[in-house]
């Protein structure tokens, strides 16, 4: 009778405490390899699991293991986790290797949306069906595809992960609507639009695997601001009779979401349309990168480390204080 593998226990990125002894499997999700001073190798990695993200760096014996460190790669890693002062918290491996089937189970290791996609996907539909006007409705069945569905929102700050941008462009459009409503001088199907497109670049900025998310050259070279602008321009020149006014209108958010000019914003906003978006994108951003810290958070903490995300540390009540 052949035995079954056995699943060694996980532990988990949010529970890893100053001076433990790891011995446990996560996904590479970024490989940067440097020089110390004396010119020798070692490699900076970010690894992770379903609660997080964790730095780790490998000193010795980095020509061999280099090439188990590609994005996505799940490695079985041996190594002593330790909290410094001035360089944070993060894993001194000393051995590392390829995990075997049988040894993790992939729910472990990937991080999702707390909504479940199809509840997500079908508020998406009830939302879309929402909105009046015919060329904005066609615009959006035309752009809303499988990639959009799949993609992360972002590499690291917020909603990083498998659907990541439909949860977000989802919950900003959700929030649109809601503020539409008290301020009746807002073209709300035009906010509503402008809000599930708004970030529609990062289809063609990221790719990822089971838990790596990496920018693409077109990501790179061109921005995710620029491609979204180029993507939806292109969708409404195919659409006969789409008015020039709202055209204009619902470019104008895509370029100018981010608020700033020095936020990688080329126009800042100009429209009641533009500015709510802004501020509810900014919102969500902001609070999706609570949602991260919490994931990674130790057991009965309540004060996370200074996030650059938020720029600041960010805290979180008692469970049965908040209550």
């Amino acid at each position: 009778m052949e035995q079954a593998t056995l699943i060694p226990s996980k532990c988990f990125v949010r529970d890893l405490v100053d001076g433990q002894e790891v011995d446990t499997i996560f996904v590479v999700r970024a490989r940067n390899r440097r020089q110390k001073r004396n010119g020798e190798p070692f490699l900076k990695l970010q690894l992770g699991d379903a609660t997080g993200s964790v730095e780790a760096v490998v000193w010795d014996g980095v020509d061999e293991l280099d090439g188990l460190c590609e994005g996505g790669s799940i490695v079985r890693v041996l190594g002593r986790y330790s909290v410094d002062e001035r360089y944070g918290r993060g894993i001194t491996i000393r051995r590392m290797r390829a995990a075997q089937e049988g040894e993790y189970e992939l729910v472990d290791l990937a991080e999702a949306p707390p909504i479940p996609y199809r509840q997500m996907a079908a508020d998406l539909q009830s939302l879309v069906e929402t909105i009046q006007r015919p060329h904005l409705r066609e615009l959006l069945d035309r752009l809303i595809d499988r990639a959009y569905h799949e993609a992360p929102a972002a590499k690291y700050y917020h909603q990083a992960y498998r659907h990541g941008l439909l949860e977000h462009c989802l919950s900003v459009a959700q929030g649109v609507n809601a503020m539409a409503a008290p301020f009746p001088k807002i073209d709300r199907d035009l906010a509503v639009t402008g809000a599930l497109l708004h970030d529609i670049g990062k289809v063609e900025t990221y790719s990822w695997t089971t838990g790596a998310i990496e920018l693409t050259d077109a990501g790179k070279l061109l921005g995710e601001i620029p491609l979204g602008y180029y993507r939806v321009r292109r969708a409404i020149e195919t659409i006969e009779g789409f008015p020039r006014a709202d055209a204009e209108a619902l470019l104008h958010i895509i370029l100018s979401h981010h608020g700033k000019l020095e936020h990688g914003s080329p126009v800042v906003p100009c429209t009641r349309e533009a500015t709510l978006v802004h501020f509810i994108d900014n919102l969500g951003g902001n609070l999706g990168s609570f949602d991260r810290i919490e994931k990674a958070l130790a057991e009965g903490a309540r004060w996370s480390d200074f996030d650059r995300g938020l720029s600041t540390a960010a805290y979180f009540a008692a469970r049965e204080q908040a209550a």
